[in-house]
């Protein structure tokens, strides 16, 4: 049920950001924070003993950010797959925690989460953009990310509070503690 309300609150977020952000101008145009992304880290990060439920969400909201962004069926779903999974695997005892260690995790993987999908383009044969095109897009989809990254695990944080089933699960998970 967490993981659940967890998708559901990321899928609610990329809607908005998706319908709104176009309304920017400027650089902030193409700058779209990748919520996918950090919403798979999260998931990874804080997945109790088992991953596969992590990974099965992340892959339900890759498939649901399919549908809104355009993308090729699937490719959204195995990068988060993906991206959650090393999120897991660098940091596995001790949630991120402090602005400054939030936006460089966040930066971090948006990287992974585009070096991931860059990856699975060339090899499919489906990225037609131009080399300096693409790094542009992601210098601005990282500082993006990593900007929004406080706010969007914070809501998380808050999330992960409403299941907790102690009041010290509850203090734990709202001060940034993996369970």
């Amino acid at each position: 049920m967490r993981s659940a309300s967890l998708v559901l609150a990321a899928y609610i977020m990329c809607v908005i950001v998706a319908a709104s952000w176009r309304m920017f101008g400027g650089v902030l145009h193409d700058a779209v924070p990748d919520l996918g992304a950090l919403t798979a880290a999260y998931l990874g990060l804080t997945a109790r003993r088992d991953v596969a439920p992590a990974v099965g969400a992340s892959v339900v909201l890759g498939y649901l950010i399919d549908l809104i962004s355009g993308a090729p069926p699937g490719l959204s779903a195995l990068v988060l797959a993906l991206t959650g999974l090393v999120a897991r695997a660098v940091q596995q005892r001790i949630f991120v925690r402090g602005k400054v260690m939030t936006m460089a995790f966040s930066a971090f993987v948006a990287l992974v989460a585009w070096v991931i999908a860059f990856v699975v383009r060339v090899l499919y044969h489906a990225s037609r953009a131009d080399l300096v095109l693409e790094l542009r897009h992601a210098a601005l989809v990282i500082v993006a990310t990593a900007l929004a990254g406080n706010l969007v695990w914070r809501v998380f944080r808050r999330i992960d509070a409403a299941f907790a089933r102690t009041a010290r699960e509850r203090d734990a998970a709202l001060e940034g503690l993996a369970p």
